[in-house]
């Protein structure tokens, strides 16, 4: 009889968390998992699922006007924002109820309230404590609003699915993916919306191309883009209405301000520094390949560790670590080429190097690039335009990299990144037959390497 409650006691049920619950479990691990707030975390609540769903239906006003170029007359159309809120929120609930069901069928004791860890093997639950020979943590981010005078009349992502009404006039504070993509959403329903930011240019880590391309295209579709701005102050007006003061002395008056501006590790409160285990200078959990802290019982994944905050990424990490735990495998999360997508209007996909980072690892490559209208809009009369991008190896003539700007780009992007991932040449590529006519043929069709 072993002599601790669990074998293995997780903390948080976002997806990494629960992915490796039920592996655990279906390996005769026994298996608690303690969650405070909603089952499946960030991604299933306040992420990739009630986001994709907004962008969804931002794009049926664009996807309206054009139809009149292929012969269809819209009646005048109406959007109503509680009903997409309210929908959006119970396929949201329905989630979570199919999380629950997968975890407790699966065997795991399912816990609700906030897990504090009081020792090595000891976690403390609204009150009542469990031992196990291992704990994870797998706690996930938090939305990170700076301290700024009227800070408190600020929203960050996770209230925005939640709004009473739908604001008239948006302000989005962000470059980062987060901040353009809810930038696209507020704009594709119909508010006149603003996007701040104090660098350059949007999409930090992104290829440079992409990132000037993917502006101009954001801009062009009504978004108002600041560069190098950066807010002061907000008021709250007596109308409802707020007045936000820039650093430039500028001013503007909206209706809502929605910080997008990072997101940090939710590790307070947990118990970490009175066990010793270490924290990154941004809060993340310090941990090594096997993913273990500073204390040999207690690992960490996720969001929470910083490495990739990807809903992908964090399935991987709780998969490799229960297979080297209770598998007797070697296992290694390999962070290289992985794709991901921004799901902007248009959206960008993405896998590999940069150029910039493809010119400094081998030097000698080569660019292939095409831009183009895509064929839909040859009657639709959006001036949008695709760009799509190939980094290639001149010695080796491996693909280092691909990225897109365009329609179904993350879609696209997904089957090029197994191909990278397989080794493909630039050759491989060629030698590839397109399906015609698609954007994505653009791929295996650029035989001319650009101008340096």
């Amino acid at each position: 009889m072993s002599e601790f409650d669990f074998d293995l006691f997780v903390i948080g049920a976002g997806s990494g968390g629960v992915r490796a619950a039920r592996m655990a479990a279906a390996m005769g691990v026994r298996v608690a998992i303690a969650e405070e707030k909603h089952l499946g975390g960030t991604c299933v609540n306040v992420g990739c699922v009630p986001k994709k769903l907004f962008v969804y239906a931002s794009q049926f006003a664009e996807e309206f006007s054009q139809a009149a170029g292929f012969g269809w007359q819209v009646d005048v159309s109406q959007f109503d924002w509680p009903t997409l809120r309210d929908n959006k929120t119970r396929e949201i609930e329905r989630l979570n109820g199919v999380y629950q069901n997968l975890l407790v069928n699966s065997g795991c004791e399912l816990i609700h309230g906030r897990a504090i860890l009081t020792g090595p093997n000891e976690v403390e639950v609204e009150g009542r404590r469990y031992t196990a020979e291992r704990i994870l943590i797998a706690v996930g981010g938090w939305p990170h609003i700076p301290n700024f005078p009227g800070r408190e009349h600020v929203i960050s992502s996770n209230e925005a699915f939640y709004l009473e009404q739908f604001p008239r006039r948006v302000l989005v504070v962000g470059s980062g993916y987060i901040g353009v993509e809810f930038a696209g959403i507020f704009n594709g329903l119909g508010a006149d919306t603003t996007l701040v930011y104090r660098g350059e240019q949007i999409l930090k880590g992104f290829d440079e191309e992409v990132r000037t391309f993917a502006a101009d295209e954001i801009a062009k579709k009504g978004v108002d883009l600041k560069a190098n701005t950066q807010i002061a102050s907000v008021e709250k007006n007596h109308d409802g209405s707020l007045t936000v003061s820039f650093e430039n002395g500028s001013c503007l008056e909206t209706d809502l301000v929605m910080y997008a501006t990072g997101r940090k590790p939710n590790v307070t409160g947990l118990g970490l520094e009175a066990l010793g285990i270490q924290l990154s200078a941004g809060g993340a959990i310090k941990v090594n390949e096997q993913f273990q802290t500073a204390v040999p019982s207690v690992y960490a994944i996720g969001d929470v560790i910083d490495r990739v905050q990807l809903t992908p990424v964090a399935l991987a990490e709780g998969m490799a670590l229960v297979k080297n735990l209770y598998g007797q495998q070697s296992v290694k999360v390999d962070y290289a080429l992985i794709p991901t997508a921004v799901f902007c209007q248009p959206p960008i996909g993405t896998v590999g190097l940069t150029e910039a980072q493809a010119r400094e690892q081998y030097g000698q490559i080569e660019v292939y690039r095409s831009n183009f209208r895509a064929m839909k809009h040859t009657l639709s009369g959006s001036e949008e335009r695709t760009l799509m991008k190939l980094l290639v190896d001149k010695t080796s003539r491996k693909v280092l990299g691909v990225h897109m700007v365009g329609a179904d780009a993350g879609e696209i992007i997904q089957g090029i990144a197994i191909a990278l991932k397989a080794g493909a040449t630039k050759e491989v590529f060629d030698a590839t037959i397109g399906i015609h006519p698609t954007a994505a043929e653009e791929f295996v069709t650029m035989r001319e390497p650009v101008s340096d």
